[in-house]
């Protein structure tokens, strides 16, 4: 549930959506599970296997599990991918603080600011950088101090709560947001494949499905592996990762069945990109009996769908921390609280430092992270074939296939080459 909730985010709830509005729907879908089972189960796997193996995090597991001539360079690599999770937090507490705020105006009244429109209210959200500030503050600040409590303790506990509400209130969206008049023309749009739609940009459409299937289980930074440091030896870990994989498509699918129906229902157009949720779904809640219920129930499920990411990559962070310094939790857990609230402010208070952030994350830092674990876990210089596999398949359940060598050799290094080079030509040219 923890490497779950790690899994489970605004790339579930926010991204999924507008993407497979951007390009064609049903079609779209399937190429995403289709890349979903190709590679993101066996580099999950490998993730987990790194961190089960070493009982470490990333950069202490590649140290530990190299040859011992390759063991420093690994360790350095390690710990620069490892640094990815803290770009991404001081980003992600960014976008996590605006979802406050809108949680906060839907439930107390006044709380958002007057606008026009549902575009006009997400600007003034955006530009208020005092409130920024502060709800950005509060997300880190929560997630700080459930870490502190401890694994079992706290992390865990809350997180496995905070997964099953999530659920819970998805799906009771999702059976609002199906039963609106109008709805059937929305689910038409996504779970019938539109070839015709899809063709119109099929490289574009198949790189970020592609893409999506890596980024939407937080892969290619570490988190994985210190979650798989604390699973024990009794399950595979190809096993482990298919259970992840169905509780995040689920979210992913699930999120689908919310939003397309209502924007159906109420006449708004689902290929408006990443303005979905903040500009797109508000003015339906606006239309609809209800919507100032329905819109705070819907942003309580975005803040725990973010809440859990950022607790989870707190986690991995402190535990990280604490394997390369020694230092205790509470001490580790206050130190990146504040560091995080501190970086985080230029995103905050400077246009254009958060996009620039996010597209250096998601299009160089994962992608390479990624393709380093790939390289570590089939090459004798890394980790090895053998060894990755003998760790992956130990325990009940289904061992590591022979396919996956050729995909984890081959096919997944020249795709996420192919990510980044569309990445950097989509961004410069």
């Amino acid at each position: 549930m923890l490497a779950a909730g790690c899994a489970v985010g605004l790339g579930n709830v926010w991204r999924f959506p507008f993407i497979v509005g951007q390009n064609g729907g049903g079609a779209f879908v399937a190429l995403y599970l289709f890349f979903l089972l190709l590679f993101g189960l066996p580099l999950l796997a490998a993730e987990l296997a790194e961190g089960r193996g070493a009982q470490q995090g990333l950069a202490s597991a590649m140290r530990l599990l190299a040859p011992s001539r390759w063991a420093r360079q690994w360790g350095l690599l390690g710990t620069v991918i490892f640094a990815g999770n803290f770009i991404l937090m001081i980003y992600y507490t960014d976008v996590s603080g605006w979802l406050l705020r809108y949680t906060a105006g839907y439930m107390v009244p006044g709380f958002l600011p007057a606008g026009e429109s549902a575009d006009a209210v997400f600007k003034s959200v955006v530009a208020d950088r005092s409130s920024a500030a502060l709800y950005m503050a509060i997300s880190v600040v929560t997630a700080a101090l459930v870490c502190m409590g401890g694994v079992v303790k706290s992390v865990e506990r809350i997180t496995k709560w905070m997964m099953i509400s999530l659920l819970v209130l998805l799906m009771v969206l999702a059976g609002k947001s199906i039963t609106l008049p109008g709805a059937g023309e929305g689910l038409r749009f996504y779970l019938v494949p539109d070839f015709a739609r899809f063709l119109l940009h099929p490289w574009k459409a198949a790189f970020e499905a592609m893409g999506q299937a890596f980024f939407t289980l937080s892969l290619g930074v570490g988190c994985m592996t210190i979650f798989g440091s604390y699973i024990d030896r009794s399950h595979t870990l190809v096993k482990e990762s298919a259970y992840i994989i169905v509780i995040d498509t689920f979210v992913a699918l699930m999120s689908g069945l919310v939003v397309f129906p209502a924007c159906a229902s109420y006449g708004v157009d689902v290929t408006g990109g990443p303005g979905l949720i903040f500009m797109a779904l508000p003015s339906v809640f606006s239309q609809m009996a209800g919507g100032r219920v329905w819109g705070a129930v819907f942003f309580l499920f975005l803040n725990f769908a973010a809440l859990t990411t950022v607790i989870t990559v707190f986690e991995c962070l402190i535990g990280g921390l604490m394997d390369m310094t020694g230092k205790s939790r509470r001490r580790i857990s206050a130190l990146v609280g504040v560091s995080v609230v501190l970086a985080a402010l230029p995103c905050v208070l400077v246009d254009g430092v958060l996009d620039w952030e996010d597209f250096f994350f998601s299009n160089l830092w994962l992608p390479l992270g990624a393709m380093a674990s790939c390289i570590f876990c089939t090459r004798s210089f890394g980790w090895g074939w053998d060894a990755f596999c003998a760790e992956a398949s130990a325990g009940r359940g289904m061992p590591v296939p022979r396919f996956f060598r050729p995909i984890m050799r081959y096919l997944l290094p020249a795709g996420i080459i192919l990510i980044i080079v569309v990445g950097l030509c989509d961004k410069f040219v």
